[in-house]
């Protein structure tokens, strides 16, 4: 069936019904949007923040849970009871390989085939990827540590993209008022799967206690099941939250913006908002308006003014600073509480074994209880009230001066237990600005900035600089932590993590306030006349 396409110069040539119904889609599409937009906080809401949080739960828990792992590794399959420079990189940095990829490929998806479309098809490729790992072994032609690099890559596919569907499906579901919260709500789990981490570790090591004592100190087989244990437990979590994140709706500005069904965005409002159940429509006809459709051209057209350009360098660089030492901290913590000797076992052997595990886990879970989690908490109380704009900016400006106290007097605070003590305080805080700032924000304010058609993608984008900070500062931590002896330039590594919080700061002053503004306001285009025309099918 050919198609009838009204343009817009043809509204003044005369009054049918046709040309009534098109000059009225302009309205009802704003009509629609205003009911997303005004909505009352609902049982929706929560689902969709507890559905998006528990995948990045499990997101949290696989990624940082090789903190810990790699140590385990160590004692295991490394010589010397520790894993060489190269494979302590490989198994640390696959992940956030494999997200960079997944952030670009899972965000340009998102907004080509749809949100409900790809939602559950990144947890599938984490829980079996998660799986995989706790079943990988050795063989004569092939070192487990690189059967576990190539797992954590698929699995970091997985988790890249969480990232942009997470983030686009709660902006999208959510009213301009709670918007902010609803995002750090969703993002906020990724503390609790920290958390997890090394909790699980904690429980795991102790349970195992004995065997490990009792094991040669030159083969802790017992820390084998401990490993496997802490990485294994990861997929569980994805597994519960499967069927829901496949039965989420398509978010209406999608089936609106993208699809270009103006009655079935309009139903969809209805039933998910209002509450109106439907039945089935087995209408032929189908109105489809016509509004401006992603492509290649249009893409560098929108990006191409300046007003919208440094929108997205400003998120992209924001989190890409921001991660340098996001990842640099987080899935290095272990090295760092070993460099400065908090914990360190006074004894030797298998006692040993335990004892350093122990203390890690321990550690890590005092990392996350007094900075990070609270962070993520503090952010949601003021996100809405004070906005994501000034949050960065406090985050930015308290991590620079931070890092360089830190960094500089290094020695000093390592000195003697008073000052192990403060440089661990130092740290707590570093983990609280980073949470109760950019961390959080730069999560947010990509799902919120940009047009509907290229949402995802542009915070795929964003997200995936950040994921290349991770990278680099992964390989930059792996290659200059030993210059002058073991973990003897760590001071100058935090120096350095101070310089890209200093960029963060002027980074963040290209990103526009999104608080209390609707997503089409924040879109940088007019949304007047925004419908050209409709289609008939």
């Amino acid at each position: 069936m050919s198609d009838e396409k009204l343009s817009p110069s043809s509204i003044n040539n005369g009054k049918t019904a046709a040309q009534t119904n098109y000059l009225d889609l302009d309205e009802q599409r704003r009509a629609a949007l205003a009911e997303i937009d005004n909505a009352t906080f609902s049982w929706f809401h929560v689902k969709v923040c507890v559905v998006a949080g528990v995948g990045f739960f499990t997101d949290a828990y696989d990624i940082f849970a090789i903190n810990i792992a790699s140590v385990m590794l160590g004692y295991v399959y490394g010589k010397g009871g520790k894993l060489n420079v190269n494979q302590d990189l490989g198994v640390k940095v696959s992940t956030p390989v494999g997200t960079l990829v997944g952030q670009l490929l899972f965000g340009w998806l998102a907004d080509v085939v749809g949100r409900k479309r790809m939602y559950g098809v990144e947890l599938i490729i984490i829980i079996i990827a998660t799986f995989g790992q706790a079943l990988s072994g050795q063989a004569p032609a092939i070192h487990i540590i690189g059967v576990l690099v190539v797992w954590r890559f698929i699995m970091g596919v997985g988790i890249g993209g969480d990232y942009p569907l997470s983030a686009v499906i709660s902006s999208e579901f959510a009213s301009k008022k709670i918007r902010g919260r609803m995002m750090t709500a969703t993002f906020a789990a990724q503390g609790f799967g920290n958390f997890a981490a090394a909790l699980v570790s904690l429980v795991v090591v102790s349970a195992y206690k004995d065997s490990i004592i009792a094991d040669p100190a030159s083969s802790p087989r017992s820390v084998d099941y401990c490993w496997r244990l802490l990485i294994g437990l990861g997929c569980v979590p994805g597994v519960i939250a499967l069927y829901f994140r496949l039965t989420i709706p398509e978010t209406p500005r999608f089936t609106l913006d993208i699809e270009r069904n103006m009655k079935q965005a309009i139903k969809d409002v209805d039933e998910t908002f209002k509450g109106v159940k439907s039945g089935p429509d087995n209408s032929v006809i189908t109105t489809k308006v016509e509004v401006p459709k992603a492509t290649w051209a249009d893409f560098r057209r929108h990006f191409g003014q300046w007003k919208n350009g440094k929108v997205l360098l400003g998120t992209s660089w924001s989190w890409f600073a921001l991660d340098i030492a996001f990842y640099g901290l987080g899935l290095n913590s272990s090295i760092i509480l070993t460099a400065i000797g908090f914990g360190t076992p006074a004894t030797k052997g298998s006692r040993g074994i335990y004892t350093n595990l122990n203390n890690i886990s321990v550690g890590n879970l005092i990392l996350a209880v007094a900075g990070l989690i609270p962070g993520y908490w503090v952010t949601f109380i003021f996100v809405d009230f004070w906005g994501r704009k000034p949050i960065q900016l406090l985050g930015f400006c308290v991590l620079t001066c931070t890092f360089i106290v830190m960094g500089f007097a290094y020695d000093k605070l390592t000195a003697t237990p008073g000052g192990t003590k403060a440089f661990v305080f130092l740290y707590c805080l570093t983990n609280f600005f980073q949470n109760f700032g950019p961390n959080t924000t730069t999560f947010i304010v990509p799902g919120e900035a940009f047009p509907t058609r290229y949402r995802s993608t542009a915070h795929g984008i964003s997200a995936a600089s950040g994921k290349l900070g991770a990278i680099v500062a992964q390989v930059g931590f792996a290659r200059l932590r030993d210059i002058g002896g073991t973990n003897k330039f760590v001071k100058h590594i935090l120096e350095i993590f101070a310089l890209f919080m200093l960029t963060g700061i002027f980074s963040t002053f290209l990103i526009p306030e999104t608080k209390g503004k609707t997503l089409e306001e924040l879109s940088g285009e007019d949304q007047e006349n925004f419908v050209r025309g409709q289609m008939t099918e």
